[in-house]
């Protein structure tokens, strides 16, 4: 075996002990008086940001409170025409959006009693719409007296006409009273609301309700013209007369005033549908 030197204990006690000395390291720390040229850049940039981010969030306020809807160029009326077209199918009318009824509808079989039942209920609406206008909860509703358009007198001769025939006069039946029961209601606590059913009313007697006259009276009374469906004077200018009062009353309407008359649009289809289907009952 290797021998290990000895040390005598006088050499490990007199011999100094070593230490090694680990060199510092100096930190040098400079303060930075002036924003370097990058941290410019940096803080330049996140104001370029902030201004673009706001003039973004300000565009698309302005943007939305410039919106366009259908129609509006041309006055309120207009608006109301496009949304009720849109109620439509592609068969009735061009603008129309609604899906065509998968069942086919019965066959087109008016009768006489059907159609009493038809017009009845029309006359109680009318008459009901007419005495709102004279009543005029809201001033804007005296705006639409005396149009020229009223339907309630001539649907009274139409009656008297058929009782002369020997025809029975039957009471009003739930659509019309339902459907009056709720314009009535309605007038006296939601004046958009009940102009649009106003306007859908009178506007599509005088267009598709015309052409549907016209079919009932080719098939029932030997195409005899009821007074429903003659006016006093040209229809077409009373219209116009009508629409310009109706644009007159919604300028002074805000934009959600509007939007909730549009949105009764398709409530007005549901009851004057209801009614018209009387007509083959």
């Amino acid at each position: 075996m290797a021998s290990i030197p000895s040390i005598s204990q006088s050499q490990l006690f007199l011999k100094k002990p070593q230490f090694i000395s680990t060199p510092k390291t100096s930190i040098s720390i400079t303060p930075i008086s002036k924003p370097t040229k990058s941290l410019n850049l940096f803080v330049s940039k996140s104001k370029k940001m902030v201004v673009v981010v706001a003039a973004a969030g300000t565009a698309a306020a302005e943007e939305k409170s410039k919106k366009r809807y259908p129609g509006e160029g041309k006055g309120f009326v207009e608006e109301m025409r496009f949304v009720a077209m849109k109620l439509h199918t592609k068969d009735q009318a061009k603008e129309g959006e609604k899906e065509a009824q998968e069942k086919p509808l019965p066959k087109w079989e008016p009768t006489i009693d059907g159609y009493l039942k038809f017009l009845v209920d029309s006359k109680l609406v009318y008459d009901t719409l007419e005495k709102i206008v004279d009543k005029a909860d809201y001033p804007e509703y005296a705006e639409f007296r005396n149009t020229g358009l009223e339907r309630a007198e001539s649907l009274a001769k139409d009656l008297a006409w058929f009782k002369e025939q020997g025809h029975s006069i039957p009471e009003p039946s739930s659509p019309g009273l339902n459907y009056s029961a709720y314009v009535e209601e309605l007038s006296k606590k939601d004046p958009q609301a009940f102009i649009c059913h106003f306007y859908n009313t009178y506007f599509a007697h005088s267009a598709g309700g015309r052409m549907i006259g016209k079919k009932v009276a080719e098939k029932v009374l030997n195409g005899k013209e009821l007074e429903f469906y003659k006016w006093d004077g040209d229809l077409s200018q009373l219209l116009q007369n009508v629409r310009d009062k109706l644009n007159k009353v919604a300028e002074n309407w805000t934009r959600e005033e509007k939007n909730h008359c549009l949105e009764e649009t398709e409530k007005s289809f549901k009851f004057s549908g209801e009614i018209l289907r009387l007509i083959l009952s």
